[in-house]
């Protein structure tokens, strides 16, 4: 039998049955567009967070007394443990750090802002070096003026406030010379930054600049700075990095075997934290996937076998006619992997549709663009797979049709 034949008897077949032949389509579609959605959505997770890591700055890093993130209550205890880092060791690190264009600081807290009866909560308060913005990635200013080092020197009451703030207090008034509050203390805007959007869901926006010599005379100078420093060029930043580590070491006469008791903390480290933390992520929810394509064959397999009871007397037929084995197992196997086949193609339909609604659903919650891209590998793996799931999941009952002896099966009620 022509295999154009086998096809064109397995399409009338599935559509006698239509229910039934969408249902099974339905497990298949299920398990491939899951296994495509799953792809697109870490693809598109990972290029959103290079994406931002990128925005902090490919040539800076800091030297902090703790790491960005901390992955458990054990090690949150050792690091408190740590010295705190200083505005001497600023200081030490300017002079020692000759790849180094520049060298700021940078200390943080948080509280609410206030300006007339407006309140804006959990701002970020942070007291910064005069070249804090011209440190990784620049940011520029819509309004007004940066802080500049006489601001600095003599401790100013002078202000760069966040986007965040300049719509939640002035609108469409002008936000330069106005006078905001923080813990009953007044404060000139001098300046407002660009917008910088969300990073899942969290507002880069939402803060204040001020002196760190202002900070620290009213917060405490107590707290540990956080070094921020600029390489010279890309291709002497890891000695950059080396000099300051030097410089830190040398200041706290640490031996020459034990490890560093502060933290350099780069771009490219938060991007390798971040891939080995969704790694194992990333596989376990391509298995739990790709289970849903076994549960399909699974299907596909107890279709077809029905499909056999239910045709006994039809294989007798064609058998006593002069059909051979393996025209029955080429017509039984076809069916099963169009039915695959096709569920496969819906899959990736559907993984389409699915990937930009999420794109635009997560866009939305970030206020940012986020794509997850359907990738070609993916959508070619996922339509061979379910293809090579309907061909073994049809193997049995078209093996078992084949065997039927054509006697028994005319007598088949």
């Amino acid at each position: 039998m022509p295999f154009s034949e086998a096809v064109r008897l397995a399409l009338t077949s599935l559509r006698s049955s239509k229910l039934r032949s969408f249902l099974t389509v339905l497990g298949i579609l299920i398990g491939v567009s899951s296994v495509i959605a799953v792809v697109a959505i870490i693809d598109g997770l990972d290029s959103y967070i290079a994406s931002r890591v990128l925005e902090l700055g490919s040539k800076s890093f800091s030297v902090q007394k703790m790491p960005d993130i901390i992955t458990s209550a054990n090690q949150w205890i050792e690091m408190q443990r740590r010295k705190d880092v200083t505005m001497d060791d600023v200081e030490a690190v300017r002079r020692g750090c000759d790849l180094c264009t520049e060298v700021g600081a940078m200390v943080a807290t948080s509280r609410d802002v206030k300006y007339g009866r407006v309140r804006q909560n959990d701002v970020r308060i942070m007291g910064v070096s005069e070249n804090f913005s011209r440190i990784g990635s620049i940011r520029d200013l819509i309004a007004g003026r940066q802080l500049i080092g006489e601001d600095v020197e003599n401790a100013r009451n002078s202000v760069v406030i966040g986007a965040d703030l300049m719509d939640a207090f002035f609108g469409t008034m002008e936000p330069i010379g106005r006078e905001i509050t923080i813990d009953s203390r007044s404060f000139r805007v001098v300046g407002v930054a660009e917008r910088k959007g969300s990073i899942f869901g969290e507002s880069q926006d939402n803060f204040v600049w001020m002196p760190i010599t202002l900070f620290r005379k009213y917060y405490g100078s107590r707290r540990s700075i956080v070094i921020q420093v600029e390489a010279r060029s890309m291709n002497v930043f890891e000695e950059a990095q080396d000099q300051a580590r030097v410089v830190m070491r040398v200041r706290r006469h640490l031996d020459y075997a034990e490890p560093d008791d502060f933290n350099i903390e780069t771009g490219e480290s938060i991007l390798d934290l971040w891939k080995s933390a969704t790694q194992g992520i990333y596989a376990a929810t391509l298995l739990v996937t790709a289970i849903s394509l076994v549960v399909g064959g699974v299907v596909v397999m107890n279709i077809m076998l029905v499909s056999v009871t239910e045709r006994t007397a039809e294989i007798g037929v064609r058998k006593a006619l002069g059909a051979k084995r393996r025209d029955i197992l080429r017509q039984f196997l076809v069916e099963a992997v169009i039915l695959a086949g096709f569920g496969g193609v819906l899959g990736v339909l559907g993984a389409m549709a699915f990937a930009a609604g999420l794109s635009s659903l997560l866009g939305g919650m970030m206020a940012t663009e986020f794509v997850a891209p359907v990738r070609l590998w993916a959508v070619a793996l996922a339509v061979a797979v379910s293809s090579a799931v309907g061909l073994v999941a049809g193997l049995y009952p078209a093996s078992r049709a084949a065997a039927l002896d054509p006697v028994a099966a005319l007598r088949a009620e």
